[in-house]
């Protein structure tokens, strides 16, 4: 292997955390959304980095079923956020929890 597990782990879990940061910080429902598949990607990024390691195939596996989800995720949740915005003319997650938001 060429890169040292560890590094594969410090490489997910930077990308974790920097997924929870944008899925906590941003007032966007499209930022949020990308901020759960940089969470997802980490996720494969480490069952990828575990499965090089241990010689299993199982963790690319587990990777591809992962990629898939966040596939349906991403089409789900922009279909979502379309049929809110349309609603609202907005895709502030604040302003849709207090009903502030007239819907149009």
């Amino acid at each position: 292997m060429i890169v040292a597990y560890t590094h594969v782990l410090i490489l997910a879990a930077i990308l974790f955390f920097i997924g929870m940061l944008c899925t906590i910080a941003r007032r966007n429902l499209i930022m949020i959304l990308l901020g759960l598949e940089i969470m997802l990607n980490a996720a494969a990024v480490a069952f990828v980095g575990a499965s090089l390691r241990w010689q299993q195939v199982e963790g690319q596996v587990m990777a591809i079923f992962i990629l898939a989800v966040a596939a349906v995720e991403v089409s789900v949740g922009l279909a979502l956020i379309v049929c809110i915005y349309r609603q609202t003319a907005t895709v502030d997650p604040a302003c849709i929890e207090s009903k502030e938001c007239q819907l149009l």
